[in-house]
Formats: C-alpha cells, sequence, structure tokens
C-alpha cells in the first residue's frame, strides 16, 4: 500500500518532533537520525504498512534503533 505524499510527509515531521522530545536532542540531530534509519526506510517503501502506525509507536521504534 502507498501512502498519500502529503500525508505521509506530515507524519515525518509528527514523529521526527517526538523523537526530539523523548530523547532530548534537538530538532535538526532528530531530523538527520530520522532520515538515515530504517524506520524511515520501512515508511518510505511501504513495509509492513509501517506508515498505517502510530506516531508514538514510530518515534519508539527510531529511538530504540538509535540505540
Amino acid at each position: 500500500m502507498t501512502a498519500n505524499r502529503f500525508l505521509l510527509w506530515h507524519k515525518y515531521v509528527r514523529v521526527i518532533q517526538m523523537f526530539s522530545a523523548q530523547t532530548g536532542i534537538p530538532l535538526r540531530e532528530a531530523l538527520e537520525r530520522f532520515y538515515l534509519s530504517e524506520t524511515y526506510a520501512e515508511m518510505e517503501q511501504g513495509i509492513s504498512d509501517m506508515h498505517c502506525r502510530s506516531d508514538g509507536y514510530l518515534a519508539e521504534e527510531l529511538r530504540l534503533e538509535m540505540l
């Protein structure tokens, strides 16, 4: 399944903001980490419908990936 590009971009923003708040890292660094992550790649490619998961779930996945 593919997501609407506009909606997907908004989801990215919310996940990045949530990830930044959870970890205490600046938004710019959170943005860089997000776009280099497996979580982003899976969302972008529609793998396992990752883009359908909640923002909180995706931010937590990103946080765990960065450990």
